[in-house]
This record gives structure tokens, C-alpha cells and sequence, in this order.
């Protein structure tokens, strides 16, 4: 994990249905998938400049294998940000697929956290303790159930090589539980972790994500979402930072219209409550392809409003 203060976004990008089939015969197939964004943008942060950034360049591939009807076994790898001097590997994992009984995920992927999260932003989008960190790792068993209506996951993490802020004696737990019913969506996420990197900075933190979406309104979409964070470190006062967010997008056509607004508060007095929000409009050039521009800030002081443009493409 990145921070002790953890953060929510999306993962599995490279699974998606518009990956190329490479190969497929005699129950083996080889699927190749990838995205890539360019952008320039102006941060929030004061005097930032406007600039241009590469934000995705990634490829992927999914191998699988049908041992019956009923179940697969599977390989997954991924480069990512292969178009800038600091790429690396990406998630790394083999997987045991099933029709009726999920899916299991053994080795470097994102655990259940990662999924959590709400906006269509493309730039700076609602901000808080869960926007910024990172659930992957290279020791994960996760596991994912999803009959429709109801969808179910659980993932372990560990760090036994002593490489992120667990530690080798340290670990993290998370799980997400989530319902469908006529246009809602309603979903729970709950995590703890033992951060045991340096004996001398030793904590514990939990985290705890609601969410719920609305489509029943056509081309409109609309979402709600409340995140807390509880950060109790040895020799300290515990910490906590409460985050509410409201986001909503609405598609005419070709364009998508998005905005978000959200509101963090934390208990500790050295760290300062903020506002954030953002607006966007992406326009649909091609089939998987976007170009897009989009506003945001916040109230933090001496920040200034950002902006860019940019362009995305996947596959």
C-alpha cells in the first residue's frame, strides 16, 4: 500500500470484452488487451504548469485453459507503462475460473478494495483517503463470486518479502459484498491491515466503504458513496478521516457529461478538511477511444483550479 491513509479506484482493466483473441483451439485460448492514455494537464497544486503526462500504456495478456464445461485454469500478465523509462510489470497471477462457484486469483493483483470507488472522472476526480493508494501486491489470494443480482469477494495480502508498508510480519484483509435490485446498486467494503514495515512506526487501520448507484433514469446515472478510515499507530492517538462523495453522468449521443463533488473530514488537527469536485465531458472519437476535458479543485489553501485535455484508447 502506498499510504497509511489508504485509497479506493478500479483494477482489471485487462479483462475486459474488447481484449483481441489472439488464439483459441482445443480449449486453449490466448486473449491480448490494452489501454492507452496521453494527456496535458494543469495540477491543482500552485504555479503547477500545464504539461504533458502519459498516464496508461499497457498490454496484457489472458491465457486459459478448459479442463471440463465447468472450469478453466488460467494465466494472466501484464506490462504496464511501457511508453516511459519507469515500466514495470503489472498484476502477475494464475487463476481457477468456475461457471457456478467464482473465481480464484493466486499471485500479483489488487485485492477487493481496489474495486471501491465512484465518479467518471479522468483527471482529478472526488478526493479523499481513498483515492490515492494502492491495494496490489505480489502475494494475493483473492476470490470473486458474482450471480447477477448478488456479487461477493474476499482477498488476502501478504508481504513476506518485505517489499510494501505490510512488512514481512504484517498483513491486510478485505472483502466487498454487493446487491442488484431493479436500478440500484448497492455495495459494501470493509478492510483491515497490520502495517508492520518499521517496529518503530507499527499500526493498525481499518477501512469501511457504502455505495450505492441509480440508472433508472435513461442515459443518467447517478451515485453516492461514504468512506471511513480509522489509522491507530504505535506511540499515537488514533486517526480518522471520514470522506462523503456524490457523483452523477449523463450521455447525449457521442458525449458523456460527468461531475462529482466530496466532502473529508479527519480527526487529527494537523491535517486540514477538504472539498473537492470536478466536471468533464468526454467525447466518443472512435469504438474504445475518448477524448475528453475536464475541470477540478478543492478549498485546500493556496491550491488553484486544474484542468486538461487528453485522449484514451483500449482494447
Amino acid at each position: 500500500m502506498k499510504k497509511t491513509l489508504v485509497a479506493l479506484s478500479v483494477i482489471m482493466a485487462a479483462t475486459s470484452a474488447q481484449a483481441i483473441e489472439l488464439y483459441n483451439q482445443d480449449g486453449a485460448s490466448v486473449n491480448m488487451g490494452g489501454d492507452i492514455e496521453v494527456r496535458y494537464k494543469k495540477d491543482t497544486a500552485k504555479d503547477s504548469e500545464f504539461k504533458q503526462e502519459i498516464d496508461d500504456s499497457d498490454l496484457n495478456f489472458d491465457i486459459r485453459y478448459a479442463v471440463n464445461d465447468q472450469f478453466s485454469v488460467g494465466g494472466y500478465w501484464e506490462l504496464n507503462d511501457l511508453a516511459t523509462k519507469d515500466g514495470e510489470g503489472g498484476d502477475a497471477y494464475v487463476s481457477f475460473i468456475t461457471t457456478d462457484y467464482g473465481t480464484l486469483k493466486v499471485g500479483k493483483t489488487a485485492t477487493q478494495l481496489d474495486d471501491a470507488g465512484i465518479g467518471s472522472d479522468y483527471l482529478f476526480g472526488v478526493q479523499s483517503f481513498v483515492e490515492t493508494a494502492d491495494f496490489s501486491g505480489d502475494e494475493v489470494v483473492r476470490y470473486d463470486l458474482d450471480k447477477g443480482d448478488f456479487y461477493f469477494g474476499l482477498a488476502v495480502m501478504q508481504d513476506k518479502a518485505d517489499a510494501d508498508a505490510l512488512g514481512k510480519d504484517g498483513g491486510l484483509f478485505d472483502l466487498k459484498a454487493g446487491y442488484r435490485v431493479a436500478d440500484f446498486d448497492f455495495s459494501v467494503f470493509y478492510g483491515a491491515a497490520k502495517l508492520r514495515k518499521d517496529p518503530a512506526a507499527e499500526a493498525d487501520q481499518s477501512i469501511g466503504a457504502l455505495q450505492a448507484t441509480f440508472g433508472g433514469v435513461e442515459n443518467l446515472n447517478l451515485e453516492v458513496g461514504y468512506y471511513r478510515a480509522e489509522f491507530d499507530a504505535k506511540g499515537a492517538d488514533e486517526e480518522d478521516a471520514n470522506t462523503i462523495a456524490f457523483a452523477a453522468d449523463y450521455t447525449m449521443g457521442e458525449v458523456t457529461f460527468a461531475g462529482g463533488v466530496s466532502s473529508t473530514s479527519y480527526s487529527h488537527t494537523t491535517k486540514e478538511d477538504h472539498k473537492d469536485w470536478f466536471v468533464n465531458a468526454g467525447y466518443a472519437l472512435a469504438p474504445n477511444t475518448t477524448v475528453y476535458a475536464e475541470v477540478g479543485g478543492d478549498d485546500v489553501k493556496e491550491n488553484e483550479t486544474g484542468f486538461g485535455v487528453g485522449i484514451k484508447s483500449s482494447f
